[in-house]
């Protein structure tokens, strides 16, 4: 074997060594996802497993309708691979931060497709989450975001996720079809615990803070007799609060629901003024919050909330 000979050996096996170390590197990477909301992140998470490094924008005990995002949001974004949001005006802050970020993002609404609940809402309400102004206050039909908190619709949503991830990162597809699988069987299961629990319930009607459960009481049957707040931070007028008092009465409602990342004040006043509990459902979770630092224990948290007060 001549010398020449060994030297262009030696040289092809470095090239193929250095090729084959870049290419490991590459494909150890894990694909970089932007959730905005715990539970969405939360869902990403269990179907893109090892593979995934998901983060997302609202703080946890932050609301999604009072947040306001800083500059600094726009790093988070733009160096992800996949934005997903709910959609229908929850993310009212994202749109410009999207179209700042690189051309390779691909934002995903998780909203569509999904059938949606309508409710009368104020247009100055809607525009003031849009950063939109007008002096009139036309009343008109705005889409309920909070659809995560139906896990019929989450297991929709969780497909969803399923081909998105595959799309951009197709050389894990059967990695995320299996691990999908599996997290859509456990809300198949979670489904089954809800079902089972609500049959129990003595009591069908609630009050809660906002419109938070309509999805929620919609699959399971349950029925809303009174809205707190009928817009996020809009607190509720004397005549409201005697309405509401009046409701609880009138249906033997046990307690009123108030949520974390709004302030309860007015619940309070209204659960003291018709004698009744003051409980606390979450729609949100957060990764340290313990027993709702999952989507599934978020709901299973949320289901123990509901039981207290209506069994």
């Amino acid at each position: 074997m001549n010398r020449a000979y060994c030297q262009k050996s030696i040289c092809f096996w470095l090239l193929f060594l250095i090729t084959l170390l870049s290419a490991s590197t590459c494909f150890g990477e894990k694909l970089p996802v932007v959730a905005s909301i715990f539970p969405l992140a939360d869902m990403i998470q269990q179907v893109g497993g090892e593979h995934v490094d998901v983060i997302f924008v609202l703080p946890a005990g932050a609301s999604p309708h009072t947040f306001e995002p800083k500059p600094s949001l726009v790093k988070k974004i733009s160096s992800a691979r996949i934005f997903f949001m709910v959609g229908v005006g929850l993310e009212f802050w994202a749109q410009k931060f999207i179209s700042l970020s690189k051309a390779a993002l691909k934002a995903v609404v998780l909203s569509n497709e999904v059938p949606l609940i309508y409710t009368t809402g104020h247009f100055d309400d809607h525009q003031k989450h849009h950063g939109e102004k007008n002096d009139s206050d036309v009343r008109l039909n705005v889409a309920n975001p909070h659809i995560w908190l139906d896990p019929v619709i989450a297991k929709s949503m969780v497909n969803t996720i399923i081909a998105a991830l595959s799309e951009v990162d197709n050389r894990h597809l059967t990695y995320y079809n299996q691990q999908g699988q599996m997290y859509l069987d456990e809300l198949d299961k979670l489904d089954g615990l809800i079902n089972a629990t609500v049959e129990s319930f003595r009591i069908k009607k609630y009050v809660s803070f906002h419109t938070s459960w309509d999805y929620f009481a919609r699959q399971y049957d349950l029925q809303s007799v009174g809205v707190i707040e009928a817009a996020p931070g809009r607190n509720p007028t004397p005549v409201r609060i005697k309405n509401i008092v009046a409701s609880i009465k009138k249906h033997n409602i046990k307690a009123v629901f108030a949520e974390p990342q709004l302030n309860s004040r007015a619940a309070e006043v209204i659960a003291k003024e018709a004698n009744v509990k003051l409980l606390m459902l979450d729609p949100m979770g957060g990764p340290k919050i313990k027993g709702r630092n999952s989507y599934i224990d978020l709901m299973r948290y949320n289901l123990n909330v509901f039981k207290e007060a209506l069994e």
